[in-house]
């Protein structure tokens, strides 16, 4: 069912925006509880709703009324800010946003399988929104009134991840003054959200292949199995199935994890999602403030041509930023939009006192006497760069003895490489060395 305008007065005034709103809303969002309507319409507004007022002007303006009230002023119903507007302002803290066809599509085929409690497989980049759309497939499924626990592999110490998944009993092991139920658990009757599953070590793998295929986990220090019912989503920001050949993922589990395989392309690949997420950025950072500032087109123009290498996260960098450079202005301009800078390798760049160069077996560093920050935390993340890089060169890119010289277990070896990828800070052998 669509959302309706509360009057036909609203939809009289509106129609050509409203209508273009409602055939992507649907895809995103629960209609009911939007209740659209004209500035002069005084109408109750319907309880437990989103109230999204409209109004034409000379010039668009976007305003935030309570928690529950967002005012949009429009000049062209047909324009990209009208329509990227009324999409920010119909969504909810929790909703995605999205208008490029191929993101709505995936949004679309989510919901499908959301009614299902088969295993899904979200794939994509760093910072694409893949816990959105888990959240989304969350929210659409029978288990949206059970808990949602997400669990970054990446970020638990490898020591505690087997007690912080699967729990353990009071006394298990040294520290463990109190028993714990662990993230597994903690899920039941809901959704978890395994985030960077290629993180996982081997051993856990297997444990956790086993909890999946028959809905139990046993806690460190027990002896006796709790049933669970949890629904799996995973995130991987990495080719399973090159981590399964090189033996770094067990093919078992991948399988167990890739029923529906979902994949989330590059900010910089669906640029028309990129106006109506910058909106709803600004209304979420503008909290405070008398108005929302407005994007010009040429602003929104300057948007979707950047490349995005931190897709999402860097947009939402770049509109905070945004709204602090504007001053309180009314609009946002192309002045006021600066992009983030990380390391690039296809020239020399200064950044930290250190230049970074690409050579025929990586990279390099060399000072510099650029008269910007020399901060510690860049020369000591480029120094580290610097150093991992020559150890896999000295290995010929073999990532376990690399690991070992370095006295790093490989996991970690590879999260600080990933690291370096997502900073723009790698080299042939990093990006891509062998076992």
């Amino acid at each position: 069912m669509a959302a309706q305008p509360s009057t036909p007065d609203t939809l009289r005034l509106h129609a050509p925006l409203l209508q273009r709103a409602q055939a992507i809303a649907a895809s995103l969002f629960d209609p009911a509880g939007i209740d659209f309507r004209d500035v002069a319409d005084a109408a109750p507004v319907r309880p437990r709703t989103r109230c999204v007022r409209l109004t034409r002007a000379a010039a668009p303006a976007l305003s935030r009324e309570g928690a529950s009230l967002v005012s949009v002023a429009y000049a062209d119903p047909v324009s990209e800010s009208a329509l990227a507007m009324i999409l920010a302002a119909m969504a909810g803290p929790e909703d995605p946003i999205a208008a490029d066809p191929e993101s709505l599509s995936v949004f679309a085929l989510a919901e499908r399988l959301a009614v299902s409690d088969i295993p899904v497989l979200v794939n994509g980049p760093t910072g694409t929104g893949k816990e959105v759309l888990s959240r989304f497939i969350h929210a659409r499924s029978a288990r949206s009134a059970g808990p949602f626990t997400a669990v970054n592999c990446a970020a638990m110490p490898e020591t505690m991840l087997e007690a912080m998944l699967f729990g353990h009993q009071k006394g298990a092991f040294t520290g463990a003054t109190a028993a714990s139920e662990g993230f597994m658990r903690a899920a039941d009757g809901g959704t978890l959200l395994l985030d960077e599953i290629a993180e996982l070590p081997l051993a856990l793998q297997a444990k956790l292949l086993r909890c999946l295929q028959e809905q139990e986990v046993v806690p460190i220090g027990s002896t006796r199995a709790i049933k669970v019912d949890v629904r799996i989503i995973a995130c991987a920001n990495r080719d399973l199935p090159t981590e399964v050949a090189e033996g770094r993922f067990r093919a078992d589990l991948f399988y167990r994890l890739n029923v529906f395989p979902l994949t989330l392309r590059p900010l910089r690949e669906r640029a028309d999602d990129v106006a109506p997420l910058a909106f709803a950025m600004a209304l979420r950072h503008s909290a405070g403030m008398a108005a929302t500032p407005c994007f010009t087109e040429a602003a929104l123009a300057m948007l979707k041509l950047h490349s995005w290498p931190g897709n999402v996260r860097e947009l939402e960098n770049v509109v905070r930023r945004a709204l602090l450079l504007s001053h309180g202005r009314a609009m946002i301009a192309p002045e006021h939009i600066v992009f983030d800078s990380p390391a690039r390798l296809v020239s020399p760049l200064a950044i930290g006192g250190l230049a970074i160069a690409a050579t025929g077996a990586g990279m390099t560093t060399e000072p510099t006497d650029t008269a910007g920050g020399r901060k510690l935390a860049s020369i000591v993340q480029l120094s580290e760069a610097r150093h991992i890089v020559e150890i896999l060169d000295a290995c010929d890119g073999n990532r376990l003895r690399a690991a070992r010289e370095l006295g790093i277990s490989e996991r970690t070896l590879r999260y600080r490489l990933a690291s370096m990828r997502d900073a723009g800070i790698f080299g042939r052998t990093a990006a891509g060395g062998g076992r």
